[in-house]
């Protein structure tokens, strides 16, 4: 049986601090790149796919139908995944679905009009918040942390700068 080892909202999706920091530091050999629009996009499926050719890593693309039917049929095989979404809603929709998220890393996303920092790399609205919270309720433990080595932190005091 496979695992999550992390679920990760970071609206750049794969990146160099994905790729080196959080998926080496969790054992991990799959990343899984959740999000509908570019689950049908053939060619943002293919660049993702292509990207770690040669870090002996797989990487799936899924919508959050797919990614949830995938660990109904198979609980993931033997891989231990790095989930990826780039906003929350997604998150919220997989939970909803079913998909056994423990842990949530808030890792990075831009700044909008109607957000605000409540960390230097994570703007959040206030429907973010409340998903997030509502999130927390039901066990998830949700954390900001752009990177392993730096301080993680909690929703409550992420919050706090809301």
């Amino acid at each position: 049986m496979g695992e999550i080892n992390l679920a990760r909202v970071d609206d750049r999706l794969i990146h160099g601090q994905v790729m080196t920091k959080w998926s080496r530091g969790l054992n991990t050999n799959a990343i899984f790149v959740v999000d509908n629009p570019t689950a049908k996009d053939p060619f943002m499926k293919e660049v993702y796919i292509m990207s770690t050719a040669s870090s002996g890593m797989t990487i799936k693309v899924f919508s959050t139908d797919e990614v949830v039917e995938y660990w109904n049929k198979t609980k993931f095989e033997n891989y231990r995944a790095i989930l990826l979404f780039k906003n929350i809603d997604t998150v919220n929709e997989v939970v909803e679905k079913g998909l056994p998220i423990t842990r949530l890393n808030i890792g990075g996303i831009a700044k909008t009009k109607e957000a605000k920092f409540v960390i230097p790399s994570v703007g959040l609205k206030p429907s973010d918040a409340e998903i997030l919270k509502s999130l927390a309720s039901k066990g998830i433990e949700v954390f900001f942390q752009t990177v392993p080595d730096t301080k993680a932190v909690t929703l409550q005091d992420a919050l706090k700068n809301f």
